[in-house]
């Protein structure tokens, strides 16, 4: 049998042939038009930007009529856009298309200068001449297998089309570019290998990946949750940080040590980052993590089908009228969860641990001794905060204030200014660890490096 034959078409000529019919676009078992507005739209951009698409294949008769085989919504959306008016959407991305337009002087002379078009809400008449051209000129590469029948043809469409597409999840993922390898390694960690309740299919379908950009957005960006994976992709691509990733890793980490079989599937495609978040929480009681496990297994033994929330639902109930992702079903799972923490190890807001205890431990001082000047430390922190931090900064969030606040206790039990250090920290971090005595830690550490590269200086 021959090798197939390629052919190169204008797309101007490749439409108009399947227009009139010599490229046919019905064969029998060919899949009707299956594309969305999106993928019609970077299907145009990538024409007008003169990108790469992938050869259309096509099955010749005796007769030379050609069926395509590979390539019927490439050609659809093509044709949609140059003959049946469709109008590029104002939700596509990179709308605007360099182009060089033409000027022709006044003694006839012609020039060419650099120009840009927004194709938003436009159709093809509404094209400027140069890239109706463009669009018309591109090079279509084609692939022929030549002598077919039907029967031949139906073949070759169940060869070229025996592939999956990128589901929502996987498509999503692409517009998390920024930290895509990062993500990429937390996969491999030994919490979603070996401590979580995933389907080798799930983790194949991008499952896991939509598992850490949920977890990301619930921890750090609550605020501004978003439902759909796309935006939230976008979003974290925009606003997290590497700081934001640190702590989600460090949480995993600390989750292998302690999430045992008979609880790891609690951490399932549905719900795991809402327990992601809700031990990011745990670690502020300052309690050893096994504990968290303990109340995992609680939970899983009684609490899930005992306790009910207060409005009457137990946990699995809470979705059952609303989406798994919307942010009120959410914040009442988590508020549960955490009701249900804080009573499983008797804590409430009388015998929480408090500030004072917390600092002192940290700093290994008498309790007694920091409670006695706590109001002058609070005082002194936010007129610290105040000339050093600018407004907006992370640093300044309500959770990251006991390690601001332990740092000036610290500044004056060893008599150390904080000043010009925090000028220079917070404008190169604009984030924290959750564990504010990690957190502590991190800036002591910071500021000890300062002090000795500015006493360097002065020396030299």
């Amino acid at each position: 049998m021959a090798r197939p034959r390629k052919q190169t078409y204008t797309l101007d000529m490749y439409l108009k042939k399947n227009k009139k019919g010599d490229i046919d676009n019905s064969a029998d078992v060919q899949r009707n038009f299956a594309w969305n507005n999106e993928q019609i739209n970077e299907l145009i951009v990538t024409v007008l930007t003169d990108d790469y698409i992938p050869p259309i294949i096509l099955g010749e008769e005796e007769n030379s009529k050609l069926h395509i085989v590979d390539g019927g919504c490439r050609t659809a959306a093509l044709r949609k856009f140059k003959e049946m008016n469709y109008k590029i959407t104002s939700s596509i991305e990179n709308s605007l298309i360099p182009y060089k337009k033409k000027v022709v002087g006044e003694d006839g002379s012609v020039a060419y200068r650099d120009a840009v078009f927004d194709i938003k809400n436009k159709t093809y008449e509404k094209l400027p001449d140069e890239l109706k051209e463009k669009f018309d000129e591109y090079q279509i590469e084609t692939v022929i297998h030549e002598d077919c029948d039907s029967l031949k043809i139906s073949k070759y469409i169940k060869r070229y089309n025996n592939h999956v597409s990128m589901n929502t999840d996987q498509r999503a993922f692409t517009y998390i570019d920024k930290f895509a390898s990062r993500i990429r390694k937390i996969l491999n960690s030994k919490f979603f290998v070996e401590c979580s309740d995933y389907s080798e299919k799930d983790k194949q379908k991008g499952v896991v990946e939509r598992i850490i950009i949920e977890s990301m957005m619930c921890m750090n960006h609550f605020d501004n949750w978003k439902k759909q994976a796309k935006a939230a992709c976008k979003y974290l691509n925009d606003n997290a940080t590497e700081s934001e990733f640190d702590i989600l890793e460090d949480n995993l980490h600390r989750l292998e040590k302690i999430i045992t079989d008979d609880i790891k599937n609690i951490f399932n495609k549905k719900d795991s980052f809402v327990f992601l978040t809700l031990f990011n929480e745990f670690i502020k009681l300052g309690l050893e993590d096994i504990k968290f496990a303990e109340f995992l297994r609680e939970f899983k033994a009684h609490f899930r089908d005992e306790k009910r929330n207060k409005n009457g639902l137990l946990f699995d109930e809470i979705d059952k009228e609303l989406s798994t992702k919307d942010k009120l079903v959410i914040t009442d799972k988590l508020n549960m969860l955490e009701d249900l923490m804080v009573e499983f190890f008797n804590i409430n807001k009388n015998n929480k641990p408090t500030d004072e205890l917390l600092i002192a431990e940290m700093l290994d001082m008498d309790v007694e001794v920091i409670s006695e000047d706590m109001s002058f430390y609070k005082e002194s922190l936010d007129d610290l905060t105040s000339r050093t931090i600018k407004d907006g900064s992370k640093l300044l969030h309500n959770e990251n204030r006991l390690s601001l606040l332990a740092m000036v206790v610290y500044s004056y039990k060893e008599d150390i200014d904080l000043d010009e250090w925090l000028i220079e920290y917070a404008k190169n971090n604009n984030t924290y660890f959750v564990d504010q005595k990690k957190n502590f830690i991190h800036m002591r550490a910071d500021l000890e490096k300062f002090i000795s590269r500015e006493s360097r200086k002065r020396s030299a």
